[in-house]
């Protein structure tokens, strides 16, 4: 099997568009038989499940759980624009940014899958700190794919997993 590592180098917004290109149809039709709430939140739980394990394997490449390190290895999300941030504050215990460009969003709206997109996409982020240091707490209240201007990642913690 592939490690993220060898599927980023093709880009984490490439990966985003063939997941929701190839899942949208296949849980519209599993929601006619099962229910779409019900396929939707399997589906949910099922990303956020994934997420977790890829922070941990995220810790592990980098050797390191603290927000700076984490910090540094966002590129792979903000490839070719795909993320348009505004850093705010960055420290050990605190790293704040805004989204002030999503091409996730622009992609999910564009194919007609915004609430799939939310599932793929914006539900990964707390699970996935969660997975890579579970010290570290997401704060965010709003989403560019929920309708607002920009998304705000607030994270804060400690450098040690609890």
């Amino acid at each position: 099997m592939s490690s993220d590592l060898e599927l980023n180098q093709v880009g984490i917004l490439r990966r985003r568009e063939i997941e929701a290109r190839i899942l949208a149809p296949v849980l519209e039709a599993i929601g006619e038989v099962f229910g779409k709430e019900a396929v939707l939140e399997i589906t949910r739980r099922t990303i956020e499940d994934l997420a977790r394990q890829q922070g941990r394997e995220l810790a592990g490449q980098l050797g390191a759980q603290d927000l700076n390190s984490f910090a540094q290895a966002l590129e792979p999300w903000s490839r070719s624009g795909a993320l348009e941030l505004q850093i705010l504050n960055q420290n050990p215990t605190q790293f704040d940014f805004d989204v002030t460009r999503c091409k996730y969003a622009e992609l999910y709206r564009e194919l007609g899958v915004t609430e799939l997109g939310a599932i793929l996409s914006c539900s990964r982020d707390a699970a996935f700190i969660e997975g890579f240091n579970t010290g570290i707490r997401l704060e965010r209240s709003q989403t560019i794919l929920g309708g607002a201007a920009h998304c705000d990642f607030r994270y804060s913690g400690q450098s040690e997993p609890e």
